[in-house]
């Protein structure tokens, strides 16, 4: 009983470290997760109720909730059925992959609060202006190509550029 306890505690921890499969390899690379899918990744909130947790089970305490539905998180780790998430401040803490959706949002961001983003009738900065959002505005992606992204939103639908979204990679395509 304490050899399987010290076992499961050695593998928490590697876990919870973002230990790699193999020497030089991410766990991006190795493609080992419980999950099947890659790390890390973009998933959003399912729920406007999200206990995240100091660690991957319901025995560790909850350190905060969220509640905002469709909020983005970055998934940087798993642990049997939890994911260890990430959110645009940069904190982190392990949820349920149950309370995690596929779908794809990303929350608008600026240098500053005061800025406002532009959103465009088309993926080009010559075409009408069709929005200005406020940093911190969460809005579903519907596609990014080439360094633009669709989204949308309540009263809005337009292209804005992909660097001032967190909850889409640099050079990722999203269909």
């Amino acid at each position: 009983m304490a050899l399987r306890r010290s076992c499961r505690l050695m593998v928490l921890a590697g876990c919870m470290l973002g230990a790699s499969a193999g020497p030089g390899l991410s766990a991006k690379e190795s493609g080992q997760t419980a999950s099947g899918l890659p790390l890390p990744r973009y998933v959003s909130l399912k729920s406007d109720h999200v206990n995240v947790r100091a660690g991957p089970t319901k025995d560790n305490d909850v350190a905060w909730v969220y509640t905002r539905s469709g909020l983005p998180v970055e998934i940087t780790a798993e642990f049997e059925n939890w994911r260890r998430v990430r959110d645009s401040e940069g904190a982190e803490g392990w949820v349920y992959h149950s309370l995690l959706s596929g779908r794809r949002t990303a929350v608008i961001t600026m240098k500053t609060r005061d800025e406002l983003a532009p959103l465009y009738d088309r993926a080009d900065p010559t075409s009408a202006v069709a929005a200005r959002l406020q940093a911190g505005v969460v809005a579903q992606v519907k596609k990014c190509t080439a360094g633009w992204c669709r989204v949308s939103g309540n009263g809005f639908d337009g292209w804005i550029e992909q660097q001032r979204l967190w909850g889409v990679y640099a050079d990722e395509k999203v269909d």
